[in-house]
């Protein structure tokens, strides 16, 4: 007998998982990657998107860079940062990644 076809005969009266197995299988990894992965990734980024569009003036903030700073002025795509007296920088809004401390709001 030849080696080739010794490997290529499949044992006689044995069969491997059934089709409805593999999906069963499938279907649970594909699961647990959206409820290990997806979703929690979906709820941070509307988190996010939450936090970035409720910004306002006063508000303390840290950008990607580690810089922090004061909220002084905001655009569609950008932000105002006062990190010192007389020291402004314009940030995109994206590289906000945290409020810090909300502005308080002027009592009256």
């Amino acid at each position: 007998m030849n080696l080739a076809t010794f490997l290529l005969m499949s044992p006689q009266g044995q069969e491997g998982p059934g089709l409805m197995s593999n999906l069963l299988l499938f279907g649970t990894i594909i699961a647990i990657f959206y409820f290990m992965i997806i979703r929690p990734q979906q709820k941070r980024e509307k988190e996010r998107k939450a936090m970035l569009s409720a910004l306002k003036k006063g508000d303390k903030v840290v950008t990607s860079g580690g810089i922090h700073g004061s909220v002084s002025g905001l655009d569609d795509k950008t932000v105002l940062v006062q990190i010192a007296d007389n020291v402004k920088i314009k940030v995109d809004r994206g590289a906000i990644t945290a409020v810090v401390k909300e502005a308080e709001p002027a009592t009256k």
